[in-house]
């Protein structure tokens, strides 16, 4: 009986441990660099500053038909509240395209392809550069708050052409995003 029993629990052992290896391996999905982009540009939440917001039916949210535009060229804003002193340092506008805070005033940037007013003329080396450097088009002026390019900056080159190639992808959208402006002077 014990000898049965034995023999039965090694051929069950066996035929677990036969089932298990011939089980399939998780697949692997395999993506394009833009699949890959998409999904790094969603999952980093750039239509969250990137993509004007408007008002829905549930409340404020991105206005999909202005993908990764940037502040809109024809939203003109009065000067920004004054900021009390103490622990706020920043204010956003309703849109999550205008900032203002101690640096002045930034404007997210129009992400699309188009060629004179998105990022339609800018190479993948200059586009990595600027996410490295935080230097505006890899060169220019610095890349001001909110955005976090010193946290993208630190993706694999893979993941920044990955982002490069989508943004390659979406609709262009003509659309002259103001210049950031300075800090106003000291009061005296």
């Amino acid at each position: 009986m014990i000898k049965r029993t034995l023999s039965a629990g090694i051929l069950a052992a066996a035929c677990l441990a036969s089932a298990a290896c011939q089980q399939p391996q998780s697949t692997v999905v395999v993506q394009s660099p833009a699949e890959r982009g998409r999904y790094l540009v969603t999952v980093g939440g750039c239509n969250d500053c990137h993509t004007p917001w408007k008002l829905g039916e549930k409340g404020p949210e991105p206005d999909m038909s202005r993908m990764l535009s940037g502040h809109p060229e024809t939203m003109k804003f009065p000067p920004p509240p004054a900021l009390p002193p103490g622990p706020w340092g920043a204010v956003a506008a309703l849109t999550m395209t205008a900032w203002a805070g101690p640096w002045g005033i930034s404007y997210t940037s129009n992400l699309t392809p188009d060629p004179e007013t998105g990022l339609g003329a800018l190479s993948e080396e200059n586009f990595i550069k600027a996410m490295r450097t935080g230097k505006h088009l890899g060169g220019g002026r610095e890349i001001l708050p909110p955005m976090p390019w010193d946290w993208i900056g630190k993706m694999t080159d893979e993941d920044l052409s990955a982002i490069y190639a989508y943004l390659r992808t979406i609709p262009p959208i003509k659309n002259h995003v103001p210049d950031p402006l300075p800090p106003p002077p000291p009061a005296r």
